[in-house]
């Protein structure tokens, strides 16, 4: 299974929604070339919209499950930036665990 990563905090809702949307793309991409894909944004951001935190102090618990039975992780990088930004807290805890070894790709929000 893909574990979707893709930026989503931000102060702006404006933004978290553009990100979502976002998400939903790569997802349906992935899911539209035959893979298996857990979108934490595209599952979450409905969510948030019913009195739920967005931010990761609240969601890491849950994500951390999904990253640990996810083989596979795609970063979805989703604004144009100088620099890469450094992964979350979620993709650290997986790069060392071994899954970001196994598989490292990256798309582009177009």
């Amino acid at each position: 299974m893909i574990y979707l990563a893709v930026p989503y905090s931000h102060a702006d809702t404006a933004v978290r929604q553009q990100r979502f949307n976002a998400a939903c793309r790569a997802a349906a991409a992935l899911i539209q070339q035959g893979k298996v894909v857990f979108s934490p944004v595209s599952h979450g951001h409905a969510i948030c919209g019913h009195g739920v935190p967005s931010d990761w102090a609240f969601w890491q618990h849950l994500d951390r499950h999904f990253l640990d039975i996810c083989d596979e992780v795609v970063v979805l990088m989703c604004e144009r930036r100088a620099k890469k930004p450094a992964p979350g807290g979620g993709l650290r805890r997986t790069v060392r665990s071994g899954v970001l070894d196994r598989t490292r790709q990256s798309v582009t929000d177009t």
